[in-house]
C-alpha cells in the first residue's frame, strides 16, 4: 500500500487541521482530490468524503455560533448603553451602527413619527451618502415604513422599485433613488401598542434577508424603543424636578406667610373650642395679618360674593354670610396689598365668623324657645308643679322665687300701614330683641298677642316703672322703632303664684293702652305711675294700695299721734283750698290750720297741692273715707 494513501482512522486529520486554522470552504475539497490523484482505494475516498462533510457541518456550526456570539455581544453592549443612558442620540447611533454591521448591510437608518407635524422624519442614518435621503420627511402611511407602521409587522423587499405592496411617492422614490437603495428591511419600533417609528437595514443591490436577520433587527428596534422611552421618562423627570425646584422656591418664599396662616388657623380653632366671639376672631386675624380688622354687622355693600374677599380702596372686605343671608363683613384696614395666602386667611376668618354667628344664633333661638315655653306655662297653666317650674327656670339661670315684674311690649307706629308679612317680621324682631334682653337679665320672654311679654326679676333699686322705661328704651334702640312697654305691680314669687302672673300680664297690657291714650307711645310706665287712671285701667281692685301710696303717710301719722290731719286735709279741699274757710269748718284758729297744712306738706311732699297731685289726693281721701265707713 502506498504511503500517500490515507490510513483508516486518519481520514479526519486533514479536516481537523483545516478547522483549526479556519480555512475557507474550498480548501476542504483538497484532501479528497489529492487522495484520488494518488489512486486511493474507494474505501479511503469514501472515508475522506464523509470526513469532509462532517468537517463542513462543524465549520458551519462554528460560524453560526460566532455569528450568534457577535449578535449577543452587540445586544449586550446596547443594553449597557441603555443602562448608562446619557445621550439619546449617541445610543440610537450605536444601535443603528451595530445593526448595519451585524446584518452586513451598506445602510441602516431609523425614522420616528412626529405627532405634532403628522409625518415621519429621519432620526439617525448610518452609511448614507445622500443629503436628500438624510433629510427626508414622509407622510404617515407612505412607503415601506408606512406599511410597517400600519401592520406593526416587519416588511422586507428585495427590490424596492419593483415592489407594489406599498405606496410609492415621488419624494420617497427620489430620495431612495438618490441613495441608490434596492433591498430594504424595516421593523417597527413599538411602545406598548403604539408605533413610534421604524428601524431599517438596506443594501444597494437586491438581497434576501434571512429570518434570523429580521429577528436581529427587531431586537435592535426593541432596544431603540426602550431607549426612546427611557429618554422621554428622563426628560419628564427632569421637567418634574425643575417644577419641584420652582415650587420649592415658591414655598420657601412664602414660608413666612404659610406660618402665619397656620398660626391663624390654630388660633381660630382655639377660639371656636373655647367659645370665643366675633371680636376675638377679628383680633386674632389682625395680629396675624399685621393690620386692623373690624367686624361690621349687616349687609356691607362692597363685600365680595361667594366667600371671596374684595378690594375696597385701601381695605379688604370679606363677606360673612350663611345661606344667602349677609350677616356682616370682616374689614381689613392698612394692608392694600395681600398675597393669596393672606387673602385666603381673611376669607377663612370670615367663614369662621359666620359659623360662630350661626352657632350663637341657633343656640339663642333654642334658648328663646325654651324661655318662651316656660313663660307660656306660667301664663296659661296655673296648676303647674312649682318644683318643676323652678328646675326649668334654673337651667335658664332664672329664679322664680324672687320678685318679678311682668312687662308687655308692643311696636307702636300708628302711621305705618305695612303688609301682613312685614308686621309678622316686626313681631319676630321684637320677640328676638326681647328674648335677648330677658336672657341678659335672667328673665323670660315670649311672643304673645301681637307683641311680647317679659318676666324680669326686680333687682336692688329697681322699680316696675324704671324697668318699663329701661326696656322701652333698649328695645326701641335695638329695633329703631317706637316700642311701648307697660309694667305690672311686682309678683312676689312666680313659681308659687302662677295665677298672679296672668293677672299681672293683663295689667301690663292695660298700661300699654293707657300710655297710647295719653299719647306716650314709645315710653314705659307702671300702672301705679298713672295714678287713678292707672287704678281704673288696671282693674285690680287694689284700693288700699292706691290709698296707701297717695295719703298713707298722713293716715299713719294720725294713727300714731292721735292728730286730725286727714279731716283737716279733707276740709281744706272741700273749702276750695281756702285756709280761712277751713278754720270755720273745723272751728279752729287759722294758725292751727296753717300748722296742720305745713305738717301735711312735709308728709306728702312739696308738690302735693299741684292739680294732678291734688286730684289723686282727693280721690284717695274719698276711697279712704268709704273704706273706713265700710269697716265700721
Amino acid at each position: 500500500m502506498s504511503h500517500d494513501q490515507p490510513q483508516a482512522g486518519s481520514a479526519e486529520m486533514p479536516y481537523l487541521e483545516l478547522l483549526a486554522r479556519g480555512a475557507a470552504a474550498e480548501a476542504y475539497d483538497r484532501p479528497v482530490l489529492l487522495a484520488r490523484a494518488d489512486g486511493a482505494a474507494p474505501e479511503a475516498l469514501a472515508a475522506l468524503e464523509s470526513a469532509k462533510q462532517l468537517a463542513l457541518r462543524v465549520r458551519a456550526e462554528l460560524a453560526e455560533r460566532r455569528r450568534r456570539e457577535a449578535e449577543l455581544s452587540a445586544l449586550f453592549e446596547t443594553a449597557n448603553d441603555l443602562a448608562g443612558l446619557r445621550d439619546l442620540d449617541a445610543v440610537l447611533r450605536a444601535i443603528v451602527q451595530r445593526a448595519r454591521s451585524l446584518l452586513g448591510t451598506e445602510v441602516a437608518y431609523l425614522c420616528l413619527n412626529d405627532p405634532a407635524a403628522g409625518d415621519t422624519y429621519m432620526r439617525v442614518t448610518e452609511g448614507s451618502v445622500s443629503a436628500r435621503f438624510q433629510q427626508l420627511r414622509l407622510g404617515m402611511g407612505e412607503g415601506l415604513g408606512g406599511l410597517v407602521a400600519q401592520t406593526a409587522r416587519p416588511y422586507v423587499t428585495e427590490s424596492y422599485f419593483d415592489d407594489p405592496r406599498f405606496e410609492h411617492t415621488r419624494s420617497i422614490d427620489s430620495a431612495v433613488r438618490d441613495e441608490g437603495l434596492a433591498a430594504i428591511l424595516g421593523v417597527p419600533l413599538t411602545l406598548g401598542s403604539q408605533i413610534i417609528g421604524v428601524l431599517f437595514a438596506a443594501d444597494r443591490r437586491p438581497r434576501v434577508f434571512a429570518h434570523e436577520q429580521v429577528a436581529l433587527l427587531g431586537s435592535f428596534a426593541a432596544h431603540a424603543a426602550v431607549a426612546i422611552d427611557t429618554a422621554n421618562l428622563l426628560a419628564e423627570t427632569r421637567t418634574a424636578l425643575a417644577e419641584l425646584e420652582t415650587a420649592n422656591a415658591i414655598i420657601q418664599d412664602h414660608s413666612g406667610v404659610i406660618e402665619r396662616a397656620s398660626d391663624v388657623h390654630d388660633r381660630l380653632t382655639e377660639l371656636v373650642l373655647r367659645g370665643g366671639g366675633v371680636h376675638d376672631v377679628a383680633g386674632a386675624v389682625a395680629e396675624v395679618l399685621d393690620g386692623s380688622v373690624e367686624f361690621i354687622e349687616g349687609d356691607f355693600g362692597p363685600a365680595g360674593a361667594d366667600g371671596h374677599a374684595a378690594r375696597h380702596g385701601d381695605d379688604w372686605v370679606a363677606s360673612v354670610s350663611a345661606g344667602g343671608e349677609r350677616l356682616g363683613a370682616l374689614v381689613l384696614h392698612g394692608r392694600p396689598g395681600l398675597d393669596p395666602v393672606d387673602l385666603r386667611t381673611l376669607e377663612r376668618a370670615a367663614l369662621v365668623t359666620s359659623l360662630l354667628l350661626l352657632a350663637r344664633r341657633s343656640a339663642g333661638e333654642a334658648e328663646q324657645r325654651v324661655r318662651g315655653e316656660l313663660l307660656d306655662d306660667l301664663l296659661d297653666a296655673p296648676d303647674r308643679d312649682p318644683r318643676l317650674l323652678r328646675e326649668r327656670a334654673a337651667r335658664l339661670r332664672a329664679d322664680l322665687d324672687a320678685p318679678h315684674v311682668v312687662l308687655a311690649a308692643r311696636i307702636d307706629v300708628p302711621e305705618r300701614t305695612g303688609t301682613a308679612e312685614q308686621e309678622s317680621a316686626d313681631r319676630q324682631r321684637l320677640w328676638s330683641a326681647a328674648s335677648h334682653l330677658a336672657a341678659t337679665r335672667h328673665g323670660l320672654a315670649a311672643a304673645r298677642d301681637g307683641g311680647t311679654v317679659l318676666l324680669l326679676p326686680l333687682g336692688p333699686g329697681d322699680t316696675p316703672a324704671g324697668l318699663a322705661r329701661q326696656s322701652a328704651k333698649h328695645l326701641g334702640g335695638a329695633l329703631h322703632e317706637h316700642v311701648t312697654v307697660g309694667a305690672s305691680a311686682p309678683v312676689a314669687a312666680p313659681a308659687t303664684r302662677t295665677e298672679e302672673v296672668a293677672d299681672a300680664y293683663a295689667e301690663a297690657r292695660r298700661c300699654i293702652e293707657a300710655l297710647r291714650l295719653l299719647g306716650r307711645s314709645g315710653d314705659g310706665a307702671a300702672a301705679h305711675d298713672l295714678g287713678f287712671l292707672g287704678l281704673l285701667l288696671a282693674d285690680t281692685g287694689d284700693i288700699g294700695g292706691f290709698v296707701g301710696r297717695t295719703v298713707g303717710e298722713v293716715v299713719s301719722y294720725d294713727e300714731r299721734r292721735g292728730t286730725d290731719l286727714v279731716r283737716t286735709l279733707d276740709a281744706y279741699f272741700a273749702c276750695g283750698m281756702s285756709p280761712a274757710r277751713t278754720k270755720d269748718t273745723l272751728h279752729v284758729h287759722v294758725n292751727t290750720v296753717a300748722q296742720r297744712l305745713e305738717r301735711i306738706g312735709r308728709l306728702l311732699g312739696a308738690d302735693w297741692q299741684s292739680p294732678a297731685r291734688a286730684l289723686e289726693i282727693q280721690l284717695a281721701l274719698r276711697l279712704h273715707g268709704l273704706s273706713s265707713a265700710t269697716a265700721r
